[in-house]
This record gives C-alpha cells, structure tokens and sequence, in this order.
C-alpha cells in the first residue's frame, strides 16, 4: 500500500507563514498560507496512491478536498513529527510539505522498485519531499531542523543506512515574500498565484 503524507499546519493568522509578515499583513499570510495548501491536496488527490494522509497541525477546514485520512501531528520537534508519520505507513511512502505549490502529480509519481529513498531538495537547504520504501522513524529523528543544512544531513543519514537514494528536483519553498513571487511565475495557474496577485506587489527580490 503506498501512502502519499502531507505535513501541514491550520491556516489561521499568526501561526503560519510569519516570515511573510511583513510586507503582508497576518491575514494574508494565512490567506497564501492556505491557498498553497489547496493546490499541494489538489495534486496529491490527482497523484495516484492507495492512501492519503494529512498529518495537520491544527484543525481541518473547507480546504480539505475529499479522499484524505487527517491524524493530528504528535508533540516534539519537526524531526519526531516527521517520523510519527512515516510510523503510520505500512508500505511506500512519500511526504511533503505544504510550501511547495509548484508540485506536479508527475513529480509524486516515484517508482519505489527504483530506490530504497527518494529525496527532494529545497533550495533553502531543507527538503521538500521523502520517500522510503520500507518507512522507518529512525531515519529521521534526530536529524537538525529547519538549518542550512537539514537536507545535506538527512540524505547523508539515508545514504549511511545503507539505502539506495534517488533524487528528486530541487525547489524552492515558500517561506519569504521572494519566494511567494517566485514559487507564483512557476505555477501562474494555480490558487497560490490567483491569491498572491489580489495582495500589494512584493518587495524586490
């Protein structure tokens, strides 16, 4: 059974997207913040699997399109969470975040039979997206999070597990109004787009 997780927060005001803020107000941080979650269920609903999980901080609104399981997020660091949920998954699994709007069904269709780890990075340093065929929680606990870094260790973890890593694109999150615009020019069609032109013109890159 392949499981494709999503790891999100709530939209609300104040708790997500702060690095937005400024030059957007609170609300329209939350705003972009929830319409780059839409468009990443949209493609994951589009992208074929036997389950599909959002693992949510918070509560679940009208964004939720239909054919998702929603488990609350465990308490600890992002590494814990992270590995909380592969530790719900019982065959392949891919997770990814909810910064990254720019995704594509194609992109989420990896071919487990290829690779032990599919990894994704971020240009932030990060990782946008994890695959494992035989999801284990300890790959991932104790990896530093949200540093420079982060994704160069988790690969290196992967790699020292004896792991065969396949690699997915690099892309670039959504955490700073730059990163809006240009996340925005990549994906013109989508929700994230649409939201981002109905606010003031960002800062210049």
């Amino acid at each position: 059974m392949t499981t494709l997780l999503v790891i999100a927060k709530e939209p609300r005001p104040g708790r997500v997207k702060t690095r937005l803020t400024p030059p957007f107000t609170p609300r329209e941080a939350a705003s972009l913040a929830e319409a780059s979650l839409t468009d990443t269920l949209d493609v994951v609903a589009a992208t074929p699997a036997d389950r599909r999980l959002l693992v949510l901080d918070g509560e679940p609104g009208p964004w939720l399109p239909a054919g998702f399981e929603v488990v609350r997020q465990c308490a600890g660091g992002l590494d814990e969470r992270l590995a909380d949920a592969f530790a719900r998954c019982t065959g392949p699994a891919l997770l990814i975040g909810m910064d990254t709007p720019q995704v594509t069904p194609e992109l989420l269709t990896v071919d487990f039979g290829a690779g032990d780890a599919w990894f994704g990075p971020a240009e932030d340093g990060g990782f946008w997206a994890l695959g494992l065929a035989d999801p284990d929680p300890a790959l991932l606990r104790g990896v530093p999070m949200s540093t420079p870094v982060t994704g160069a260790v988790q690969r290196e973890r992967l790699v020292l597990a004896g792991l065969r890593v396949r690699d997915l694109p690099r892309l670039r999150d959504v955490d700073t109004a730059a990163d809006a615009e240009a996340v925005a020019l990549l994906a013109p069609h989508g929700r994230f787009a649409a939201r981002l032109a109905r606010y003031a013109p960002v800062t210049p890159r």
